[in-house]
């Protein structure tokens, strides 16, 4: 089930809501724990007892961590809830790429492959995993006492706004709301406005964009000229800000609708001026996550020569695009952002400073779109080096028509995409995001805006087929 579907919009949500705010307080985290159940159920009905069974499982593990005085035994504690976890992800997400690659080598030396059935992969396995792990090692440091009963620690980790996927929502940060949390109406106002932002960036630009980029990346590369290929590109640029933006939109704003404050996702990364500000800004939990969880384990800043600082760089971004996908090219597209973080601190940041505000966003930005050539394209890196040849190669160009709606949707995405760049756009940003009330008559505006653009993205929804959000898959 997917949250721009008919089903969800105008059967699971509605309902959802409804037996929510009847029920007396005691019960509303039965009510988003069964539904929760039932919206992962709906699109993976065997998965839904793994997760279960190794989710009770970490539970009495957690809860010997916390109890136990042994340092030692803490420890063994911890690994094992790790490499459970991790193992998990591993099975599913990656067996099939480890397998391939394996019989791969061996045909080349002329041995026959290992017999293998393909591994399905559960949705949203990545981000329940490390949820998973936030909830351990959170615990583990003290940061946090762990959950008393087994139906809170479930709702912390399958609550249906962010299970599938994200933001990645660590432990400590809403531990005391699955507990007791406050609800108000304006909060839930503001859940609604942004749900339907959410809802609207996703099914009015990304869908629009998806169809373009759809037609020009299957198409036969040999035959694309630079025109189409550059058209491709942008496309696929908005299509993937507009699509995971959106759900972080949609998850929030439920998320507040049910007095959970989930952590933002992304600030407008397309306006950054380097990339290493590019990261601060888009997939903000993930970069949290690895920052905390992985990087400053390493050492972080704070080693005794640049070598080591920057292969602790190269090796989180590596294992960073390693877990978009199984495939190779998410791991170069990993590197590729390791490469440029160590760049930005050699000379890159410096130079970008030089030139300017518009330059450096501008250059910023040709970087990302460059890294979104590498990340689309699975399977074939020879068909990666081949796209980059026909973005440059103007020899040949001939006009490339696009659908009606492509350029009016595409020159709005590209709008909202960097008015935060300029003061009134950070103003609107401030003024629509970091709000915890507004006043009356800016409630009104915003709930004709939020009818206009359910009505419109509804109206959409209906007509058009299955249309799941890119990172389902990751």
């Amino acid at each position: 089930m997917v949250f721009s579907s008919t089903l969800f919009l105008f059967y699971f949500l509605p309902l959802f809501l409804l037996v929510y705010h009847v029920v007396p307080k005691g019960l509303k985290n039965w009510v988003i724990f069964f539904f929760s159940i039932l919206f992962y159920t709906w699109g993976a009905p065997v998965f839904v007892f793994i997760l279960l069974g190794t989710s009770f499982m970490d539970f009495l593990l957690v809860r010997a961590i916390h109890r136990s005085s042994a340092a030692q035994r803490k420890r063994i504690l911890l690994i094992i809830s790790l490499t459970v976890n991790l193992g998990l992800l591993a099975y599913f997400k990656y067996s099939n790429f480890f397998v391939g690659n394996a019989n791969a080598l061996l045909q080349s030396f002329g041995l026959d492959g290992v017999e293998w059935t393909k591994v399905i992969m559960p949705i949203g396995i990545s981000f329940f995993t490390f949820e998973s792990i936030t909830y351990t090692v959170d615990v583990y440091r003290g940061k946090h006492a762990p959950l008393s009963n087994l139906k809170d620690y479930l709702l912390y980790l399958l609550a249906f706004p962010k299970l599938i996927a994200g933001p990645i929502v660590r432990f400590q940060e809403i531990a005391d709301e699955v507990i007791e949390r406050r609800e108000s109406i304006d909060e839930k106002l503001i859940g609604l406005y942004r749900f339907s932002m959410g809802l609207a960036k996703k099914v009015l630009i990304s869908n629009v964009m998806a169809a373009q980029a759809k037609v020009i990346f299957e198409s036969d590369f040999h035959q694309l000229s630079a025109s189409t290929a550059w058209i491709g590109i942008l496309a696929y640029t908005m299509q993937i800000y507009f699509d995971f933006s959106g759900y972080s939109d949609m998850a929030i704003g439920l998320g507040k609708i049910m007095g959970f404050h989930f952590p933002e996702n992304f600030n407008s990364p397309y306006s950054s001026k380097s990339i290493t500000e590019f990261w601060r800004r888009w997939h903000m939990t993930l970069g949290n996550f690895m920052r905390d969880y992985l990087y400053i384990p390493l050492g972080g800043n704070r080693v005794s020569s640049k070598t080591r600082l920057y292969f602790n760089l190269a090796l989180v971004f590596i294992l960073s695009g390693f877990w978009h996908g199984a495939y190779w090219n998410y791991v170069l597209w990993g590197a590729f952002h390791g490469a440029f973080l160590i760049l930005d601190r050699i000379f890159l940041v410096k130079l970008l400073n030089k030139l300017g505000s518009v330059a450096s966003i501008a250059i910023t930005f040709f970087i990302v779109m460059m890294g979104w050539v590498i990340f689309h394209i699975e399977n074939d890196l020879s068909k990666i080096g081949l796209y980059f040849e026909r973005l440059f190669d103007f020899s040949s160009d001939p006009l490339f028509s696009v659908s009606p709606a492509f350029w009016p949707i595409f020159f709005i995405a590209v709008f909202f995409s960097f008015l935060p760049a300029f003061s009134i756009g950070k103003k609107m940003q401030e003024f629509v995001y970091n709000r915890n009330s507004y006043s009356l008559s800016a409630n009104g505006i915003f709930l004709l805006v939020t009818i206009l653009l359910f009505v419109m993205s509804a109206s959409s929804v209906i007509s058009s087929g299955f249309n799941p959000f890119i990172y389902f898959r990751f």
